[in-house]
């Protein structure tokens, strides 16, 4: 049983409130960093910890934290992006609706360490049940000293403001999402300047992920130096994974990253095998953006590696025979699933969820929708995939923001390893219409040459 940091006393009954969640130890760290320890202090503890961004891009938080620009004189403002619109990713709603003191335990602190008397939850418009249990929850925390003027006597103020948002998935890039919190539209802005000298209103201005604040919690309360020893190498800590897809037991699991990915997929403590005893044909672990991985080389590295949970691993061989941890969104697929239905149900996400801002982005995604809807109704040509290939190459590194990356990389991973699934579409116009491809070879062994 991997240890549980964050989720572990998440379904106590009653532990949604002050007094219960209290009772079990809550706001221990906000006394710990705001009683015993200086902001910096603070800060050097989230360093000393290796705690990476756990929203997707994994970017080391005390390094971030430490990039924040502080002027005389200037408000500097915490955001925490809880939009979470990534398909398949749902642990941060997980962890508000279950736990919402933790996190505002967690933005006390981090508050605290950056110097932030008013401190934002930016939170996806459909979350609206949630934003009630947060603003409880914020009123409590209020009620019993922890927010507001002189906190616990210490002379450090500080506010929590929920923001909704309009349910567009750009605004989970932190710049759109400040322009949104500003009352704009939802479009990136060019960096530099970075937000952390140039964010809110034009103050400094940190934004992190619902899962990386709570993460905060545990590193005050147990030490930096302690929560490095969880997990592995640079993928230190427990990381909240939200399994969905053909398994037997999707939901949120805890792991500290060092379980195999086999491990996670067929044990009962985890995802329990998949669903109705069919075999794994392929995985997409990180959220839809990050590139789709055949079963044998999910299971196994292309050097013939036990790929494991965490960030190195899952990345190993790069995007060639590898992937990313991302933001924990796990879609297991098994053999009755078509890659090509499923590239073109993502890619006509991301054509949808384009701000425009950007020619590559705005014109290439609806023509890789186009693309992809002509080949899965059995009216594509062997040109269309490599016209694909094209498009997506054009697209990927010429955006403002990254959304034209994660609009790419499932395309190119689809047809890197599945291109025989896209020509048997093609070959076979009125057999897709009515069966998948199957299998395949998709879950048998990789074979690797010895001088590979």
């Amino acid at each position: 049983m991997g240890r549980k940091l964050l989720i572990e006393k998440a379904h106590i009954e009653g532990i949604r409130s002050f007094d219960v969640y209290r009772r079990e130890g809550g706001y221990r760290s906000v006394e710990k960093a705001l009683k015993t320890m200086s902001p910096d202090d603070v800060t050097e503890e989230v360093k000393k910890s290796g705690l990476r961004g756990r929203g997707g891009a994994g970017f080391p938080t005390g390094m971030k934290w430490s990039f924040l620009a502080k002027p005389e004189g200037v408000p500097r403002y915490l955001v925490c992006n809880a939009d979470e619109s990534e398909p398949g990713t749902f642990k941060d709603r997980f962890l508000m609706e279950k736990i919402p003191h933790l996190l505002i335990e967690g933005l006390i602190v981090s508050s605290y360490a950056l110097g932030s008397n008013r401190t934002y939850i930016y939170i996806r418009g459909e979350y609206a049940w949630i934003v009630d249990i947060l603003e409880e929850a914020i009123a409590e925390a209020n009620q019993n000293g922890f927010l507001g003027k002189n906190i616990l006597g210490t002379g450090f103020d500080c506010q929590i403001y929920v923001q909704r948002g309009g349910g567009a998935y750009i605004c989970g890039e932190e710049t759109a999402l400040i322009e949104s919190l500003e009352g704009k539209r939802g479009n990136p802005r060019i960096k530099p300047p970075f937000p952390a000298v140039k964010g809110v209103w034009g103050c400094p201005t940190v934004v992190n992920n619902v899962e990386t604040l709570a993460a905060v919690v545990p590193i005050i309360n147990m030490g930096g130096e302690e929560y490095i020893k969880i997990g592995v190498g640079r993928s230190t800590g427990t990381k909240l994974i939200s399994a969905c897809g053909n398994i037997n037991k999707p939901g949120v699991y805890e792991i500290d990253m060092t379980i195999s990915v086999e491990e996670f997929i067929y044990s009962d403590e985890y995802c329990g095998g998949i669903k109705n005893g069919k075999r794994l044909k392929a995985c997409i672990p990180g959220g839809s953006s990050v590139p789709i991985l055949p079963a044998n080389l999910l299971l196994k590295t292309a050097k013939g590696e036990t790929r494991m949970m965490n960030y190195e691993s899952l990345s190993d061989g790069g995007f060639a025979t590898g992937t990313m941890m991302g933001s924990g969104g796990f879609i297991v697929l098994d053999e009755d699933q078509c890659v090509v239905k499923h590239t073109l149900t993502l890619a006509r996400f991301y054509r949808h969820e384009s701000c425009g801002q950007c020619s590559p982005c705005r014109e290439g995604t609806g023509w890789m929708e186009k693309i992809l809807q002509k080949i899965e109704s059995g009216r594509g040509e062997m040109s269309d995939i490599d016209l694909l290939w094209d498009i997506q190459r054009k697209i990927e590194g010429n955006t403002i923001c990254p959304l034209g990356d994660a609009a790419a990389w499932p395309v190119a991973a689809a047809i890197r390893h599945f291109r025989d699934e896209f020509e048997w579409h093609i070959t076979n116009r009125e057999e897709c219409l009515t069966r998948n491809f199957g299998l395949a070879h998709y879950a048998d062994p990789l074979e690797v040459s010895p001088t590979a």
